[in-house]
């Protein structure tokens, strides 16, 4: 409501069409912040995302950030508290064998365990099908699986991105598992863990594809990818202050992919170049 009510305010006064940008984000929003976050907090945040990382740039099409992490961005740095990711919401007879009916439990996530008690998560089905601690959206493999064929399927998203991503955080944490850091316990968690845990699946399928803030040449697509799946994975193992890492990763990633796509045409355009040169 927050965020398309500013969309309506800034079309009247550009006298411009109502772009209907906002609804993605509006959906990705819910998706990546803790089922308990404050409503108000969550509309202040929203208003600043659509404000200054979208409007100032022109609207729908301009932005060169992510409008749904920039969201979660400000909640993380403004309300750091609120952003814990420790609540998670569930029903039936028996959660995490505790034996017992529950409606909702808070725990720490995963990557917060492992980043406080220098332990690494025992890797388990649950960090699959999406019965672990955190967002709503990023808990699920399978769901985001789901979501991942419906955009190939429909070309909405680019597979050279998607891909790129796992393909830079897997290389990234077996270089940390090859080398071996004592007392680290994301330097040793296995590659596997970290593309399942934290919002890695769901940051490399539904932000690092964003066809406006992501890298327009075929080349970049690949390079930008693979730097996003491994500066996630970087920031994990040394930062344990910040155990998640894939919002910092895209977000530094939307700032380079114009430099990264720079470089590749001038690059293609120096190709041609020679070749026409040896052909005269």
């Amino acid at each position: 409501v927050v965020g398309l009510g500013i969309e309506f305010i800034v079309a009247q006064w550009k006298k411009e069409e109502i772009q209907e940008g906002f609804l993605v984000s509006g959906i990705l929003i819910p998706m990546i912040v803790p089922v308990d976050c404050p409503l108000w907090i969550l509309a202040v945040a929203t208003a600043f995302s659509v404000i200054f990382a979208k409007e100032v740039f022109g609207g729908t099409g301009m932005n060169i950030f992510n409008v749904a992490l920039i969201t979660r961005a400000f909640l993380f740095f403004a309300y750091p508290t609120k952003m814990s990711g420790d609540a998670v919401w569930v029903s039936g007879d028996s959660i995490f064998g505790l034996g017992q009916s529950v409606d909702g439990l808070t725990v720490a996530t995963p990557l917060g365990e492992a980043a406080t008690t220098g332990a690494a998560p025992a890797f388990n089905m649950d960090m699959v099908t999406g019965l672990i601690p955190g967002s709503i959206g990023e808990t699920s493999v399978i769901a985001i699986l789901i979501g991942a064929v419906i955009l190939l399927w429909t070309g909405i998203a680019s597979w050279k991105t998607m891909i790129s991503v796992f393909v830079g955080g897997a290389f990234m944490a077996w270089v940390f598992n090859a080398i071996g850091i004592e007392g680290n316990a994301m330097a040793n968690m296995p590659w596997y863990e970290h593309l399942v845990l934290g919002g890695f699946c769901f940051g490399a399928v539904f932000m690092a594809t964003d066809p406006v803030t992501s890298a327009q040449t075929d080349k970049g697509k690949y390079i930008v990818g693979f730097m996003t799946g491994a500066l996630a994975v970087i920031i994990r193992v040394c930062n344990p202050a910040y155990p998640e890492g894939m919002m910092l990763s895209i977000l530094f990633m939307n700032a380079l992919a114009p430099l990264v796509d720079y470089f590749v045409v001038e690059r293609n355009m120096a190709r041609r170049n020679r070749r026409i040169k040896t052909v005269k």
